[in-house]
């Protein structure tokens, strides 16, 4: 049951009490903003003309830029990478050009030091037109038909602005765009504005004038172009564009819709109403690394987060499209209105729309149980935070490199968390109105964390910051300890702060002040601010109560009960909301994971859901995952059959109540939960699960139609798992034969589980061979690592020097460092660590020793959390079958 009614605030802690962090974050100043370019020359209006060649696979370009110089100086310094410049001329006077490939940078010097004020800079270069997906790229995909088409995309997040045109590529750096493209007569062009004007240029050409873009920064710049079609509609009275390529934009409709019910939600929600003439979704088939990107007017996505099919997509696939809109949609606010002043603060950017996102598609869906589902996001931050690898959601960040690794479960996850906490303090209605007079204060600006504080505080009167920075300036995760006492008919709790880790032989002291909350069934919610000043007590009328903290799960802490607490919410475990049994069973999980508590306590919670009809996803997306986990520590062991046995008794009853096939009057929970209960039966080798995807399979190959969309992807999976030589030849039959991002990744996906080392080669060499687009193959090659049951052996295959250089040809610059840490960090073999730090990639840059040292950490932790794992489970199953 739901026991969240009125808070009664027991403290709130005086600014006095309240632990401080050590940063102290200023708001945003141009001046002092960090960056790697010099400030004494600022932009203020791009005018750039391109001419592309795409057979050529080159451009040429012109570009005039007013600036504004601030203090006398004779040379200028900006941003370039992989162009050459040609001349450069400031007010007509021709500059000496000397270009930094490494750096990434042109200085331009001029005979005389220019005087303060304003100038006008004219550049005329070149470059490539390259098919990795960053900069501006070319995309080659095959149509439904089977017809060879070639697109033009752009993706200038973080700092590949700089590969289409010189400029300041730093997001302090905002000025105005006019963007002029010559592209072939044929494509369909798209930027961030309307196109003003369109004339011939040439008996194949045509020139592309769009309108002037507000006030931006360099990487929301968008051109995509090629053969596409849109469906259109409205979102209050904006027009609403969804673009594919010609003959998939049907499969727009749903983004559509949503597109169209969110736009006016965000104008009301931000109380500034989206300010471009029109906002287009563009479908990217396949070599497209980002899952979308948020350009300012014309965000891009690669197909399969924008493109639904009712006949042929999972039903995943619907609700990846609604939320990835929303995500994106709310980035048209929070990053391209108001955007954070260097990448130290994407968290602002990111952060903040996943938290959007979820309220969006929880407003429009509510029967989607969205916020009980986002336990699994919190879990998946708190994984990476728990570590010593772990980072601020506010980190200094020194170079490109460094940036590229902020986009992570850290800035987005936790960020979102963190969010939800300080909504849940403040309360919805204050948190929106300070969100309001943030957007209207900062709108076309920069700014800081501290901006963001600032904004909340005016309008609660409360001392956002100091409990907000104790989040977001530190690394970490809270330990909040519960101990109890019954005096005179009364408990108290004792509530004690701590930090939780894992592996962490150095922990930092704890020093947060957290928003807690303890209620339970029919007991009134209490809240204190707890410090590590000294433990917090809160007193409730009776004894042997359920006392939970963190109800709803809206606060960024672990929790750790004494016995008698913990004994208590065991008797009422059903009567628990769902979101509050997902939450007991997450900290209890992670308490072993830091050896702060035996695997039993949490197998014994676990093995008591079948008698209690346990039916919620999110109580099961918890279990399955924990389960999975641990069978891949069980690798190896003796006991790993009986663990098999036990999980298959604990999932069978599900699969039970859901059946295999889907039912007209189900709930759309039960559509996304059945996949994934046939999934993990599958890999615990339930026999009749195995078979059953067999025998329906086999179906499928001869007619696709006898095989609901919601059952494709667990049935393949299932089979690829359990693979021989022939079944695995007709999942690449079916691999090459498919023509959409979805299809081609569900049967790689399949293949990726097989676990005969011969399959797994096969696996490696398909991944990188070009039939997976160039922006999926690293996250495919993982994929192998994860599901095949041997990283070890993908990780021999790919760290081979001649098959590295074969996939790295094929990656964006900024996806190179996290290659080899994303496929290592499915081992515990020491051996796997050792030869990963030693290998030359992971010097390379800041960004790699980042991504290497995080991955050897994970190996290191889980190695100990494995030996542990398998000691408790023996015992303990030998128990359960006696």
């Amino acid at each position: 049951m739901n026991f969240r009614p009125a808070i009664a605030t027991l403290l709130l802690a005086s600014t006095a009490l309240l632990s401080r962090p050590a940063l102290a974050e200023a708001p945003f100043d141009f001046a002092h903003a960090p960056g790697q370019l010099p400030k004494d020359v600022v932009p203020s209006a791009y005018r750039i003309n391109i001419v592309t060649d795409l057979k050529r696979l080159a451009l040429t370009g012109h570009e005039d830029i007013a600036v504004n110089v601030t203090s006398p100086t004779a040379s200028i310094t900006l941003n370039q990478a992989g162009l050459t410049l040609i001349s450069a001329t400031l007010d007509g006077t021709p500059a000496k050009i000397t270009q930094d490939d490494k750096a990434e940078t042109a200085t331009l010097t001029l005979p005389q030091p220019m005087t303060t004020g304003a100038h006008k800079l004219a550049i005329v270069y070149r470059g490539p037109i390259p098919a990795t997906p960053n900069g501006i790229y070319y995309d080659d995909y095959r149509t439904t038909n089977g017809k060879q088409h070639r697109m033009l995309v752009t993706q200038f997040e973080v700092a590949d602005a700089r590969r289409m045109f010189p400029g300041w590529d730093e997001p302090a750096f905002k000025a105005t765009f006019q963007l002029t493209a010559t592209l072939p007569a044929d494509f369909t062009a798209i930027s961030n504005m309307p196109i003003e004007s369109s004339t011939p240029a040439g008996a194949h050409a045509k020139q592309v004038v769009f309108g002037t873009t507000p006030r931006m920064s360099t990487y929301l710049l968008a051109l995509v172009a090629g053969d596409m079609k849109a469906v259109s509609g409205k979102g209050g009275n904006t027009p609403i564009n969804v673009y594919a390529p010609t003959g998939e934009q049907e499969k727009g409709r749903y983004a559509l819709t949503a597109a169209s019910q969110i736009l006016p939600y965000y104008n009301e929600y931000f109380g500034v109403d989206y300010p471009l003439p029109k906002m287009d979704l563009i479908a990217i088939p396949g070599n497209y690394e980002a899952g979308a990107m948020e350009n300012w007017g014309a965000i891009t996505f690669i197909d399969d987060d924008l493109l639904f099919d009712p006949k042929t997509s999972a039903p995943t696939t619907q609700e990846a499209v609604y939320i990835v809109v929303a995500h994106e949609m709310a980035h048209q606010w929070s990053g391209d209105l108001v955007t954070m002043g260097w990448w130290d603060n994407i968290w602002l950017n990111e952060g903040f729309a996943t938290w959007m996102e979820t309220k969006a598609t929880d407003h429009f869906n509510p029967t989607w149980q969205m916020w009980p589902r986002q336990h699994a996001d919190r879990e998946q931050a708190m994984a990476q935070d728990a570590h010593p690898t772990t980072h601020p959601i506010q980190q200094v960040i020194h170079d490109v490199s460094e940036a590229n690794t902020a986009f992570d479960r850290i800035s987005y996850q936790k960020g979102e968390q963190v969010i939800r906490m300080v909504e849940d303090w403040l309360g919805p209605d204050v948190f929106r109105d300070g969100m309001r007079a943030y957007m209207k204060a900062h709108a076309y600006g920069n700014t800081t964390s501290a901006d963001l504080w600032a904004a909340l505080s005016q309008v609660s009167h409360q001392d956002v910051a100091t409990v907000a920075r104790s989040f977001t300036e530190q690394p970490g995760i809270p330990l909040v300890t519960v101990s109890r006492r019954c005096e005179a008919g009364k408990t108290t709790l004792t509530l004690t702060e701590g930090r939780f880790s894992i592996g962490d032989a150095h922990p930092l002291p704890a020093r947060w002040n957290i928003p807690v909350t303890v209620a339970g069934p029919g007991v009134t919610a209490q809240r204190v601010i707890l410090t590590s000043e000294q433990p917090a007590h809160l007193t409730f009328a009776g004894c042997d109560l359920a006392l939970k903290a963190n109800p709803g799960e809206n606060g960024y802490y672990r929790v750790a009960y004494d016995a008698s607490s913990l004994a208590a919410l065991g008797k009422v475990f059903s009567q628990l909301s769902p979101v509050d049994r997902a939450n007991l069973l997450g900290d209890q999980y992670a308490l072993f994971q830091a050896g702060l508590a035996p695997l039993s306590t949490w197998l014994n919670l676990v093995a008591a859901l079948p008698a209690t009809h346990e039916d919620n996803i999110a109580v099961w997306q918890d279990t399955i995952g924990r389960l999975k986990d641990l069978d891949a520590m069980e690798r190896g062991s003796p006991s790993r059959p009986a663990f098999h046995a036990f999980a298959r008794a604990l999932l069978g009853p599900q699969l039970a109540r859901l059946g295999w096939t889907p039912r007209a009057d189900e709930s759309f929970l039960d559509t996304l939960l059945r996949p994934q209960v046939i999934s993990a039966l599958g890999q615990f080798d339930d026999s009749a699960v195995v078979s059953g995807a067999q025998e329906r399979f086999a179906a499928y190959v001869k007619n696709p139609a006898s095989l609901p969309p919601s059952l494709v992807d667990p049935v393949t999976s299932v089979v690829g798992r359990h693979a021989d030589a022939a079944t695995y030849a007709i999942l690449v039959r079916k691999l090459h034969a498919a023509t959409s991002t979805e299809d081609k990744l569900r049967f790689f996906n399949a293949m990726a589980g097989a676990h005969d080392p011969a399959l797994i080669r096969q696996s490696v060499q398909i991944a990188y061979s070009g039939v997976i687009p160039n922006g999926r193959v690293a996250r495919s090659l993982a994929r192998v690592a994860s599901a095949s049951d041997n990283p070890d052996l993908v990780w021999s295959l790919v760290q081979d020097p001649q098959t590295q250089k074969q996939i790295r040809a094929r990656l964006a610059p900024w996806s190179q460092s996290a290659l080899l840490p994303a496929i290592a960090s499915y081992s515990i073999n020491p051996e796997v660590s050792k030869a990963l730090a030693a290998d030359s990639s992971a010097t390379e840059s800041t960004g790699a020793r980042i991504e290497a040292h995080k991955a050897t950490d994970l190996i290191a932790a889980n190695a100990a959390i494995a030996a542990r794992a398998q000691a408790d489970l023996t015992p303990w199953l030998a128990a359960l079958s006696h």
